[in-house]
């Protein structure tokens, strides 16, 4: 068995290109699906695709860790960049999805087995159509209330909320406050049964990450997000020492030696790699390993496409320590026509049953994509009051 080609159908999704890749091999009908969506860099991991591809033409797509390591230390530069470390993601992803179809069983099968027989979901405020999520400004707490309890009512247990003002290194208390009150709205609204995440978008310095993780912790948050940035590890760890909200970040790593360090700190208590950034499910099984030596929850970030969540949730019901999943259902109105999952989801409890069909379970309708061809992506921008340039 060999790879004859590699192709990349790209299918626009407003704030990203969602990019699918296509791995074929010389059986007949036997094809791979993966993803490797990376906004405002489309064009670059479809061009790093294409140099990868070159690695693989012609090898056994059966050898999944050798195709790996060749794609990850070929060429002199380890492919720990996050353009690069997605495009060996969306080629993993389509080798495991190969791997399952030839045997005739899912993905999970290949892992060990079901841990268990659901898994529950989550989602962004507005069900991730960009103005209600990124949008909303603080000052609005009434409408993260109305939000709150519009994903209730589309039966979602768990939401999360973009509550935390892009600050200044340092500021006072009203930023602060803002984010207490549009916490304290949505609490009110949903009660204590209902799960609030609040993702802070890495935009706090420490300092004021500090402030709002402190601020926010009576709330009973089910974690709080990027309380500041991913490389300041030490700093998280004495966030998370500080509240006792779980602190969780990792979806800007992108390979399993960040995530060691991370962890050897105590630096968050959930970890939310991404399977199409940190190398695909090859790498994310490792680090999935060293997570539940430390006793840290998996709750992968998947804000991109539907082969994306696909793996997200096969991955999920192979890991013991996979407690939610992240999902977004209205970002644009063709995301259901473009793939056919597997795996089915109860529209009252949001709650996923495992998908029976061989691979990852999707079926691409290329035809569907080719509706949608690549545009570039609606910018995102952050300027503090001062002119000065923020974190979005």
């Amino acid at each position: 068995m060999k790879i004859e080609r590699i192709d990349t159908l790209v299918c626009h999704a407003r704030m990203r290109n969602w990019i699918f890749v296509k791995v074929v091999t010389d059986q007949p009908d036997l094809v791979g699906w993966g993803e490797a969506t990376l906004e405002w860099h489309t064009r670059g991991v479809l061009a790093s695709i294409e140099d990868l591809s070159e690695l693989l033409i012609g090898e056994d797509p059966r050898r999944i860790e050798h195709l790996w390591q060749k794609m990850w230390r070929q060429h002199f530069w380890h492919g720990s960049g996050i353009v690069r470390s997605t495009a060996i993601a969306g080629i993993d992803l389509a080798l495991w999805d190969i791997a399952g179809k030839r045997l005739g069983v899912p993905c999970h099968q290949l892992w060990g087995g079901r841990v268990r027989d659901t898994i529950r979901l989550y989602c962004h405020l507005g069900g991730g159509e960009m103005e209600a999520f990124y949008g909303t400004d603080v000052t609005q707490a009434n409408r993260f209330a109305e939000l709150a309890c519009r994903a209730v009512d589309e039966g979602f247990t768990a939401f999360k909320a973009m509550a935390v003002p892009p600050t200044l290194p340092v500021e006072g208390l009203r930023p602060v406050r803002a984010a207490e009150r549009c916490v304290e709205a949505m609490r009110r609204a949903v009660g204590d049964e209902i799960d609030i995440m609040v993702d802070c978008h890495a935009r706090p310095s420490p300092a004021m990450g500090m402030k709002f993780a402190r601020a926010l912790d009576p709330y009973g948050l089910f974690f709080l997000e990027e309380p500041c940035w991913p490389e300041q590890v030490a700093d998280l760890a004495g966030i998370r020492q500080a509240v006792s909200t779980p602190i969780a970040t990792g979806e800007r790593l992108t390979h399993l030696a960040p995530f060691r360090d991370l962890f050897a700190v105590g630096g968050c208590d959930v970890c939310q790699l991404d399977l199409t950034h940190c190398g695909g499910i090859s790498e994310a099984r490792r680090i999935a390993a060293l997570a539940d030596a430390h006793r840290i929850a998996l709750a992968p970030h998947n804000p991109q496409g539907p082969i994306s969540t696909a793996a997200a949730i096969e991955f999920g019901f192979s890991q013991p320590g996979f407690v939610i999943c992240e999902t977004v259902h209205a970002d644009v109105p063709w995301r259901a026509d473009v793939v056919s999952e597997g795996y089915r989801v109860e529209p009252t409890t949001r709650l996923v049953h495992p998908n029976p069909r061989p691979g990852l379970g999707v079926e691409v309708r290329e035809d569907e994509i080719r509706k949608h061809p690549f545009q570039p992506e609606v910018h995102q921008f952050v300027d503090y009051p001062d002119g000065s340039v923020g974190d979005w």
